[in-house]
């Protein structure tokens, strides 16, 4: 399938103290309790290795996404920054972010790329699919047996780039802002997400929308060097993309102070040229 789109996404989660009743018998007596009593009952089955809770235990509070348009010269591509966002309001209910994310790449059909949204994101949104009755038909059908969006080494599907750059486990696996200092990419700015829990009981939803988008936009960069050393773009190709999203940030900086912030840091990271290559 030749996809016409990209779709680089990213969510944020608080750990959902929702399910303690029914999977240790204990109520919790507010939020921050809850979360000791989620991490604490991992760190039990896990002997004391990892109290962070697995992928049935978080709750959805945001989903972006950047869509971008692919075309094609030969066998060469070239990418075009067409909406970059969050899904839903900042009011809208786990099942209406889940639910949207779903129902649009059902209709795009994009080529996925995300950072351990192999590992994370999509087993995350899917578990909470189950539990709100969200059908995702396109996602599990399959082009053949190895073309497919559940295919783990099908990247022009879903190009995992925590599994694509280190070769699917066998090299050393990194955080994303650890190849973007490497790359000399801005990295995560403002925000981290330990801090997504206390902004969510402030009702800071906006904030972490924020945050999330430029974790997006660090995704997408680290793609577009992904894809010029793949061959599947080109130098021209990679600096089009670049200058195009330089200059849409640019037209929103004045009115996001988060995108203002992430343009600041990746001018400073990329000593001003954007790293137009």
């Amino acid at each position: 399938m030749m996809h016409t789109n990209l779709f680089v996404f990213d969510i944020e989660t608080v750990p959902d103290i929702d399910v303690l009743p029914q999977l240790t018998g204990e109520t919790a007596p507010d939020p921050e309790a809850g979360r000791k009593m989620l991490e604490d009952y991992h760190l039990e089955i896990t002997s004391g290795r990892n109290g962070f809770p697995r992928q049935p235990f978080h709750k959805v509070v945001a989903i972006s996404f950047l869509r971008a348009t692919i075309q094609r010269d030969g066998d060469t591509e070239m990418y075009e920054i067409e909406e970059l966002r969050s899904g839903g309001e900042l009011t809208s209910e786990e099942k209406d972010l889940v639910n949207g994310f779903f129902a649009y790449c059902g209709k795009l059909y994009p080529r996925l790329v995300s950072f351990n949204g192999r590992g994370f994101d999509l087993p995350v949104l899917k578990y909470r699919a189950m539990k709100h009755g969200v059908s995702a038909r396109w996602l599990h059908q399959a082009s053949n047996k190895w073309e497919n969006y559940t295919a783990r080494y099908a990247p022009h599907w879903h190009c995992d780039l925590a599994e694509v750059l280190s070769d699917y486990g066998a090299s050393a696996r990194t955080k994303m802002n650890e190849v973007c200092a490497a790359l000399d990419l801005p990295g995560k700015t403002g925000v981290d997400g330990s801090k997504v829990s206390d902004m969510y009981d402030n009702g800071e939803i906006d904030g972490i929308r924020r945050y999330c988008e430029t974790d997006v936009l660090n995704t997408y960069l680290l793609y577009l060097r992904h894809a010029l050393h793949t061959g599947m773009t080109d130098h021209d190709g990679y600096n089009h993309a670049i200058n195009l999203t330089v200059g849409w940030l640019e037209e929103r900086a004045g009115d996001i102070p988060a995108y203002q912030e992430f343009l600041n840091a990746w001018k400073q990271s990329s000593g001003g040229s954007f790293n137009v290559l």
